[in-house]
Parts: C-alpha cells; structure tokens; sequence
C-alpha cells in the first residue's frame, strides 16, 4: 500500500497518478504497487513536477514498522519535519520545548 500525499499537484501529475492511485481527499492519492512501479511513478514526479511541488510517501516496507517514509521536494512547506528517534520514522508538526529539539 502507498499513500501520496501532495501539495497542489498540477493536472498532468494528477491524471498521471489517477493511473494507480484513488484520489480520496484533494492531493491525497491512495493505491497498491509494486517495487518496480512505485520507483518509476515516483520517478515521473520528480521529473516533470515544479520546483515547490512537495510530496509526502508512506508506503508498505518488510521492515520492522512495516512502513516507510519519502520525502521529496522543499522541506519547509509544510511546517512538518521528518525525524528518526529509536529507529521509528516520524513526521514532526512542532515541539513543545525547543531546546529538546532532536534536530
């Protein structure tokens, strides 16, 4: 299982990803692939998206959480940070304290 989450995606990249995916929720694009198509669909995002087009993948993975997470395109659009504590992928909104701030 794969979901997209996306910033404002344009029409192109949308019909593109309409291919495999369903659009439950605006720029959020849900679906089953394989390896070898979540590569080349991700593939075709970085290639013919904007500048600061931003994308926010989870998918299935055979590790321990059994999830990963990928992000590609400008890192402070979203207000959210991708961090690591313990092993465990996780996606940051802010800190309460931020002089405990891992990053």
């Amino acid at each position: 299982m794969t979901v997209l989450i996306c910033n404002d995606v344009p029409p192109a990249i949308r019909g593109h990803l309409k291919r495999w995916f369903i659009e439950p929720r605006p720029n959020v694009f849900i679906g089953t692939l394989n390896i070898r198509t979540h590569r080349k669909v991700m593939d075709f995002i970085l290639r013919n998206a904007p500048k600061d087009f931003g994308v926010l993948a989870v998918s299935s993975a055979p590790n321990c959480q059994g999830y990963i997470v990928e992000r590609m395109g400008p890192e402070g659009n979203t207000g959210r940070t991708q961090v690591e504590l313990s092993g465990i992928p996780l996606i940051a909104e802010s800190w309460v304290d931020p002089e405990n701030c891992p990053f």
